[in-house]
């Protein structure tokens, strides 16, 4: 059986000419109609390769790999940027769901596998492969045959094929077809400098960050736009801001970029978390002790209110602060006046107050653990920094950032990240959010200088995982879920919360849409309109 040409080894060539490729292999034992099926093959990899435009390129591409194997179902992704990690993808013989389906819970384990090694994954039959068969989604689609080869070298996307007409498994020499037309349209996808669609690609706080200053604040994502615009127009003015949003998201970045950002930003920025304080010493940690004023107090200690004078006080986990103490807070919000401990005498306090918190302060409010006026007080202007489940546009750029911090702060060489590792990250839940990434990152460069890399891959964040479940924790149940959730908003953002644009994209009905909306607990940004 012949084997079709292997990798060129000038990336600068699309394909070597069809000459070349007879002569390096010797056409014996094949029979005419099995040489005439490879010739069409070649030519029409070589008329792939002349679409100057990457979407009609891969579905050319796409039916040419489905016709020449007869797989049942073909998917194929594309992680062209590098960078932003942006990812294309077509599918064939399978409705919407199954795509889902292949795209984030079947086929994941087997993608990510290929993508990691760079090696093709090819199975008989999945459903008995010791590998994919205790995953209920295998079973439940009866996934026999599977062939799955990285795209390009380094891989940059995969081609999954599955199933084949007669029920039998993919030949060897589909898998060589698969393979070269793999690597040939990773050279094919380089050599194109075609934009990604716009909402990929555009950076939604280039003109903020123009005119307020946040580097700590990494992406450019549609959601981190909204947070900075509202930052930049609160900054100027010296009221008071409530920060919300979950542990780990950036919120302390945030409030120091408003001081920074602000008429204050020559005066001290001073940081308390409210709730590491134990509850005797948290009116004389803000507003400082006279001596005498208990046994201890053999000097006047001044408060972290007097540190900030001309500056901002930041009070994060504002919702911690201990009952007793919120009552001397809410004079100093009202009257910007305070008593230091053990005096009579009153001090004007000249400091912004912006305060953080990651819990409900409504609900405690009516759990009556947070005073009613203190909250109102607080929340004159309030921003939510968003969960990272809706920044996956920024994960890329995060990633690149924690690493080149890592490398810096450890004294390493320089990493570069891989895209499989780009893959892996974006699959991945990330509770503990911005702060559990970077924490993630700076290990895996740590491990990768030790292991003499000079890039970063996915074992080296997630050592203890086989590369076959590179990626994938979740069961799928919950898998199809977040999907559906990140599916949904990706949609809901792209057409810029307008619902009719969104029924026709999706296929659904205005009450479908509207329930799922709030099964998800998806919320419209306040700078869309």
């Amino acid at each position: 059986m012949p084997r079709p040409a292997r990798r060129p080894s000038d990336p600068a060539t699309t394909l070597r000419p069809i000459h070349a490729v007879w002569q390096s292999e010797k056409m014996v034992g094949t029979g005419v109609r099995q040489a005439e099926s490879e010739r069409t093959f070649y030519r029409r990899l070589l008329e792939v390769g002349r679409e100057g435009e990457l979407a009609p390129l891969l579905d050319h591409a796409l039916a040419l790999i489905v016709e020449s194997t007869s797989a049942q179902v073909a998917y194929l992704e594309l992680h062209h940027d590098q960078r932003t990690g942006a990812a294309y993808s077509r599918a064939h013989g399978c409705t919407p769901e199954h795509v889902e389906t292949i795209r984030n819970t079947v086929s994941r384990g087997i993608i990510q596998a290929t993508l990691a090694a760079g090696e093709t994954v090819e199975t008989p039959s999945a459903r008995d492969d010791p590998r994919f068969a205790a995953r209920s989604s295998v079973q439940q689609h009866e996934i026999d045959a599977v062939l799955c080869a990285p795209i390009g070298r380094p891989p940059l996307g995969v081609v999954y094929l599955q199933g084949r007409p007669d029920g039998g498994s993919f030949s060897p020499e589909h898998r060589d077809w698969a393979e070269l037309f793999a690597t040939q349209l990773g050279l094919i996808a380089e050599r194109l400098h075609t934009p990604w669609p716009e909402r990929e690609s555009v950076d939604h706080t280039a003109d903020i960050r123009r005119r307020f200053l946040c580097p700590l604040l990494i992406g450019r994502s549609r959601a981190l736009a909204r947070v900075l615009n509202e930052a930049a127009n609160m900054a100027p003015l010296d009221i008071g801001v409530l920060i919300t949003g979950p542990s780990g998201t950036g919120k302390s970045a945030l409030a120091r970029a408003i001081h920074d950002n602000s008429r204050r930003a020559g005066g001290s920025f001073i940081a308390i978390n409210c709730g590491a304080i134990p509850v005797a010493l948290v009116e004389s940690e803000l507003f400082g002790t006279e001596r005498g004023a208990h046994s201890t107090a053999t000097q006047r200690t001044p408060g972290k209110v007097a540190a900030a004078r001309g500056g901002t006080l930041f009070l994060d986990e504002i919702g911690d602060l201990p009952y007793e103490a919120q009552t001397k807070l809410l004079q100093l919000l009202q009257d910007r006046q305070y008593y230091p401990l053990g005096s009579s005498q009153i001090v004007s306090a000249d400091v912004r107050v912006i305060a953080a918190t990651n819990v409900d302060l409504r609900e405690r409010v009516e759990k009556s653990a947070f005073r009613r006026d203190l909250f109102y007080r607080l929340n004159i202007v309030a921003i939510e920094m968003p969960d990272l489940a809706d920044r996956r546009d920024d994960l890329p750029a995060l990633i690149e950032h924690f690493a080149r911090e890592a490398c810096a702060r450890h004294g390493l060489p320089p990493l570069t990240v891989s895209r499989p590792t780009i893959a892996v990250v974006q699959n991945e839940a990330w509770p503990g959010q911005v702060r559990e990434l970077a924490n993630v990152v700076e290990t895996g460069a740590i491990r990768a200088t030790a292991e003499g890399a000079t890039s970063l891959h996915p074992h080296h964040l997630f050592p203890t995982r086989p590369p076959e479940r590179a990626g994938e924790i979740l069961d799928y149940r919950e898998a199809t879920r977040r999907f559906q959730r990140r599916y949904l908003l990706d949609v809901l953002t792209d057409c810029d919360w307008d619902v009719p644009d969104a029924i026709q994209r999706l296929g659904l009905a205005r009450s479908q849409l509207y329930n799922l909306i709030a099964t998800f607990e998806l919320k419209r940004p306040k700078s869309s309109v």
